[in-house]
């Protein structure tokens, strides 16, 4: 990528580590409450961290397209294929690994469906499997429409994503318990294969949420167009001897968009609540409005004003290898969990354990000074520094991991 779009980089860079950080904490029972998902409708700047994700998928996809175009259906459907199904298959992998969980004190196999509780087994989606399903479809869309068409397919999609939601539900059709898409994902995954950190079977990657992320990712490849662009015309060069008006119709046209998409996004929340969980249309164009603001943000400080310290050389080395570095930080504490450390005694008699993580949040982090979540959210950061030392040393080295 140019040095003009360094912003894009910092920016998926910036996304990956929030991703990490908010998803290991030193404990899920202690953290501010920004770094909490909101419990139903509503959003918090953590619901913002996987939206901007898909949003910066569609950036990334503006500047491969063209060369995709040019190479024909034939490579095109070679790679988005192959890339969809591998993405798929390292979250599932994911979801699966380390394969085997202590039970008292042995080690049991974990079963695709567990044959003790058949409503028990592996988890079908997740994170990277939406990512997976949503570039799919998301990169059809693209190469076979022109911005304009994408803007009215886009709006049909929303729209009607809102109108099966509020006439298929049950009762009240956006809560937990009414809302339709859990019947269809039990009807296809398996009540087995769900996520049942709601207390009951549902899944917040689910079948029919993932429609409405599959716009979130072609929004994304929208703003991305129109970013390239103005590229490509000679728009953006830090300290240009130009006018300062190219500068002005990128910017400008960036930050109206955002700002409108944010008001609709909001409006439509009174009829359609912003809701992660369900995924809703106003909560993709909330998002996505917050998410071209961002944006707009970045180009004007990194590569209007020449910005280029310390900051965003951080967040620029996750976005160098995003996918691995994020697949890494969910490998690392599931296989370090199998490695027991004696942790006393219990009050039956029975000898307790924790892992090398746990020890450290408990021993180091949590007695620090001042309230539980602080040392929780130490801990989160103390991770999200081993991971950066990782990126570090792969940067250094020029090894880019990509699928």
């Amino acid at each position: 990528m140019k040095q003009r779009y360094y912003s894009l980089d910092v920016f998926r860079g910036a996304t990956v580590a929030l991703m990490i950080m908010v998803n290991n904490p030193g404990t899920w029972s202690h953290m501010f409450t920004p770094l909490k998902h909101a419990p139903w409708h509503g959003c918090t700047p953590t619901d913002l961290v996987f939206p901007f994700f898909l949003f910066a998928v569609g950036n990334a996809m503006a500047f491969v397209m063209p060369r995709l175009q040019e190479a024909g259906d034939r490579v095109f459907w070679q790679k988005v294929v192959k890339r969809s199904i591998l993405i798929f298959a390292i979250g599932l992998f994911l979801n699966w690994w380390p394969f085997v969980n202590w039970s008292g004190n042995t080690l049991q196999l974990k079963e695709w469906v567990n044959s003790e509780n058949p409503d028990r087994g592996i988890r079908i989606l997740g994170v990277l499997q939406r990512i997976a399903i949503a570039y799919f479809f998301a990169s059809i869309l693209a190469y076979y429409n022109k911005p304009k068409n994408l803007i009215y397919i886009s709006a049909f999609i929303l729209l009607g994503y809102w109108g099966i939601t509020a006439f298929l539900g049950f009762g009240d059709s956006y809560s937990l318990e009414g809302w339709f898409g859990t019947k269809i994902d039990k009807a296809v995954l398996g009540t087995a294969h769900m996520y049942k950190g709601e207390g009951v079977p549902f899944d917040p990657e689910g079948l029919v949420s993932t429609l409405p992320a599959i716009i979130q990712i072609v929004f994304g490849y929208l703003a991305g167009t129109f970013i390239k662009k103005q590229g490509d015309a000679d728009w953006i060069w830090v300290n240009s001897p130009k006018s300062q008006e190219p500068h002005f119709k990128l910017l400008s046209g960036l930050l109206v968009t955002g700002f409108l998409l944010l008001v609709l996004g909001w409006v439509w929340s009174l009829g359609f609540p912003i809701n992660k969980k369900i995924w809703t249309s106003s909560y993709v164009l909330y998002t996505t409005g917050l998410g071209v603001l961002t944006i707009g943000a970045m180009i004007w400080y990194i590569e209007v004003l020449g910005t280029k310290n310390k900051m965003t050389q951080f967040f620029d080395v996750f976005g160098k290898n995003p996918l691995f570095i994020f697949v890494l930080s969910g490998l690392l504490p599931r296989l370090l969990s199998l490695f027991r450390i004696p942790n006393g005694i219990s009050e039956d008699g029975t000898e307790k354990y924790t892992n090398a993580l746990n020890w450290f949040y408990i021993n180091v982090c949590a007695p620090l000074p001042g309230p539980p979540e602080l040392g929780s959210f130490i801990y989160s950061l103390c991770f999200l520094s081993v991971m950066w030392a990782i990126c570090y040393w792969l940067d250094k080295r020029k090894i880019y991991i990509k699928v």
